[in-house]
């Protein structure tokens, strides 16, 4: 149950989105340069990168829906998106990934944690200083969403068909201001 009454059914951060526009804004553009950026990463990565912090942090509405868009994103492979959230370790992903998931990883504990050879690592496996960067902020991006979503004790469905229909969504059209003033599509 909502700590705040929220005055809309939207599930999740869109509900705390439309019932305060003036910070949604900021937000989803946010959320819209870290996940959609198509140089460097891509969308399947991004997502992947904040599934795992999402997981990390048990926040539940935020795993599932960004573990659904990595999936979409992922041509429907859902194991390989429950592998990274739980041992990405022994995933099918790029050594590249894995390393930037050890910094994500290590972000959702503490920026402190990120040591140098952590970066060593991710350069050695080929990633660029914007993908380090990107992998930073969208860690630390979902510490915040996460943690504003359920700080707020927001709505979260627990039907898990809920989650496809909305990542198509915003596969389509992207993390605009639809997010918080639109129904979600029927499947």
């Amino acid at each position: 149950m909502p700590h705040i009454e929220v005055n809309n059914d939207f599930p999740g951060i869109r509900g705390l989105m439309a019932f305060r526009p003036e910070t949604a804004e900021p937000l989803a553009a946010l959320a819209e340069v870290l996940l959609r950026d198509n140089e460097g990463l891509t969308r399947g990565e991004r997502e992947l990168i904040a599934t795992r912090v999402s997981y990390l942090n048990d926040c539940f509405y935020c795993h599932n829906s960004h573990g659904e868009l990595a999936c979409l994103y992922l041509d429907g492979d859902r194991e390989l998106v429950d592998q990274v959230r739980k041992d990405y370790r022994h995933a099918d992903i790029s050594d590249k990934l894995k390393a930037l998931l050890t910094i994500a990883s290590k972000v959702q504990q503490s920026g402190k944690a990120v040591q140098p050879e952590d970066i060593a690592a991710a350069r050695e496996a080929g990633a660029t200083d914007k993908d380090i960067h990107d992998t930073v902020l969208i860690a630390a991006a979902f510490c915040l969403f996460n943690r504003y979503v359920d700080g707020l004790g927001a709505t979260t469905p627990t039907d898990l068909s809920t989650y496809p229909p909305r990542a198509r969504q915003v596969a389509e059209r992207g993390y605009g201001s639809h997010i918080y003033s639109t129904a979600q599509p029927i499947r």
